[in-house]
């Protein structure tokens, strides 16, 4: 990608992560004659009495004239499909999660078993199933080696150590958390891991985006058992090739690791 497609692309997303969004404000206008259109139209057909339209009650939304039905593509919407298909499957005793979207896939885990999530940010939930835990999982003080045998971090890991949810900041936190991983699952245990994955660089203080390989070297109490990918496209790659993704801009891969007994 040239400098200046590089430089045009990092700007946009600086200003988009502190709110602004041109290209967003752009769009808006654009819909704007439609939108004002659809008003009066509205106000012409309003003739019963029910819902009268009222300009105190004005709410515009108008970014959905040409919106899909949802979306099915893109990190987040593979990646829990993914694990939470895996975790389905094996059916372990005891689930553990480090830092996983609490409205995607813990979500997704709460429907068929309960899930214990460990944050250092704070939650307030009272959902059935549902145990939460506030601490540092760059270490999981207070966790016992080789206890757990269920593990996952799901788009997590690329943020330790960089301040930007109040943590303190480590420029070696994630690879602390990796190790942390390591001593806490069980013989035999799973750990499903997902991060940004592509040309190796920090985009402080938003992520990491980390070679392919770096959690294959990290990881050398455990063995890689399963390897699949979200693409460039957002597209589901199953079962790929680790090495394939070195030079993406921003992959996501999806790691299963597994404890080997002897370990």
């Amino acid at each position: 990608m040239p400098w200046f497609k590089r430089l045009r692309t990092s700007t946009g997303t600086g200003l988009r992560l502190m709110g602004i969004d041109f290209r967003s404000a752009r769009r808006s206008l654009k819909s704007l004659p439609r939108f004002l259109a659809d008003v009066r139209t509205y106000c012409n057909s309003a003739t019963t009495g029910s819902f009268p339209f009222r300009w105190r009650h004005l709410s515009p939304v108008l970014h959905d004239y040409r919106a899909q039905a949802g979306t099915a593509r893109g990190h987040y919407f593979h990646q829990d499909l993914w694990a939470a298909r895996r975790i389905l499957s094996a059916a372990p005793t005891r689930h553990v999660d480090i830092g996983s979207r609490i409205d995607g896939f813990i979500a997704h885990l709460l429907v068929f078993r309960d899930v214990e999530v460990i944050d250092i940010r704070p939650l307030t939930s009272n959902v059935p199933g549902l145990t939460f835990i506030q601490a540092d999982a760059s270490t999981l003080n207070g966790i016992t080696d080789n206890s757990i045998t269920s593990l996952s971090c799901l788009h997590a890991i690329e943020h330790f150590g960089l301040g930007r949810y109040g943590d303190p900041i480590d420029a070696s936190a994630c690879f602390k958390g990796l190790d942390a991983f390591q001593r806490v699952l069980a013989p035999g245990g799973k750990l499903y891991l997902s991060a940004p994955i592509g040309r190796e660089r920090v985009e402080f203080n938003a992520q990491r985006v980390f070679a392919p390989s770096t959690f294959l070297q990290h990881l050398s109490q455990l063995r890689l058992t399963h390897f699949s990918a979200v693409d460039d496209n957002g597209d589901m790659v199953s079962d790929a090739i680790p090495d394939h993704f070195t030079t993406a801009q921003f992959a996501c891969g999806l790691y299963e690791f597994t404890k080997d007994a002897d370990r």
